[in-house]
């Protein structure tokens, strides 16, 4: 991860030989407006970039990757697990598309050399799989769903290793630590609230899961969802032990 403070957008948007290579790597080919892609690899934390008055960083363009990648990966399934009902489907979409597979993905590919950002990445890995959503984003704007679906299946869905060692894999903590409650008759809420980080000054999502009326688990991540995630996943992993 580039940890740099950009001043000027010239400086943003020269198209240097070592970003070309590597997006090209990425890729599998060299795509026509560079800037786009540069911008899918400026963290929020870098946003004290200021062109014209507006924050620039890839919050945009990781929403749009981010839709586009689910719609993406549910025909795939679709047409791969042609018996399977809705359920399955929708878990197996999720375990391709959760934020700890789109972060290794992600930094097999190489994308962690290329973000620039303030944040560390030990203590923020999401923005790996940001940082990849909003790269789709940018390549469905360059060449359109063809083209983007292509890189999809060949670049992420066959990261992604083995399908059916996949589905074995545990990733809906959230639903998981339901069924418990409804099971053991005990009473499962989320509180969630925001702090700020220390280091970036940047707000983060904070989840106390609470199982009666003890706190039993807490997490926090970039969003809501991901820290309900966490905290349903601390709170199991105790339960378990």
């Amino acid at each position: 991860m580039v940890n740099i403070n950009i001043k000027s957008e010239k400086y943003l948007y020269v198209p240097e030989r070592t970003f070309t290579r590597q997006l090209k790597r990425i890729l599998g080919f060299l795509p026509r407006n560079l800037k786009l892609y540069q911008l899918a690899f400026v963290h929020k934390s870098a946003s004290n970039i200021v062109f014209n008055n507006i924050k620039v960083n890839n919050e945009r363009l990781e929403f749009l990757g981010d839709a586009i990648l689910d719609s993406m990966v549910a025909e795939y399934l679709f047409h791969r697990f042609p018996e399977k009902e809705e359920g399955f489907l929708t878990q197996t979409r999720s375990k391709i598309v959760n934020r700890d597979n789109l972060n290794i993905i992600a930094i097999k590919l190489g994308i962690g050399d290329m973000i620039i950002s303030k944040m560390s990445g030990e203590n923020h890995k999401s923005v790996y799989g940001d940082a990849l959503e909003a790269l789709i984003g940018a390549l469905f704007l360059d060449k359109g769903y063809r083209k983007t679906k292509k890189v999809v299946l060949e670049r992420i869905i066959q990261s992604a290793g083995n399908i059916n060692k996949l589905l074995e894999k545990e990733t809906d903590f959230k639903s998981r630590i339901i069924e418990w409650g409804q099971k053991n008759k005990k009473p499962v809420n989320f509180a969630s609230f925001e702090e700020t980080d220390e280091n970036t000054n940047l707000p983060i999502f904070v989840v106390h899961l609470i199982l009666g009326d003890e706190i039993a688990g807490r997490g926090s991540g970039n969003s809501k969802k991901e820290a309900e995630q966490n905290a349903a996943r601390q709170a199991l992993q105790i339960l378990d032990n």
